[in-house]
């Protein structure tokens, strides 16, 4: 099985950073498309950035020029750097993948839509 985990989310000041990791765990053997997403309150989670296997991004248009969403293959872990950080970025970030090969028991298998537990973060002075 696939586990994702995140780390990297607090509380920061407008106009400050912070870097959200996200690792994957488990026998895997590739992931596909990694993605950020994130939800405040009383709305519904929609992504903020994505990266394909080998490297394409995309971003929704309320973080271009700010956040930088980066990857390591071999490390399984996917990144995305807040800069210029607004009150409006305020909310829980969930890390996703839309597919992951693995194996279980040496038998491969594929895990589809997996998400981590999500981390939380808040700007506001």
């Amino acid at each position: 099985q696939v586990q994702l985990v995140e780390s990297g989310g607090g509380l920061v000041q407008p106009g400050g950073s912070l870097k959200l990791s996200c690792a994957a765990s488990g026998r895997i053997i590739s992931i596909g498309t990694m993605g950020w997403y994130r939800q405040a309150p009383g709305k519904k989670r929609d992504l903020v950035a994505s990266i394909t296997e080998d490297g394409h991004t995309k971003y929704v248009d309320s973080v271009k020029g700010r956040f930088t969403i980066s990857r390591d293959n071999a490390k399984k872990v996917v990144t995305l750097q807040m800069n210029s950080l607004k009150p409006e970025d305020t909310a829980a970030y969930y890390c996703n993948t839309e597919q992951v090969d693995y194996e279980y028991f040496g038998i491969p298998r594929r895990a589809l839509d997996t998400w981590g537990q999500g981390t939380l973060v808040t700007v506001s002075s």
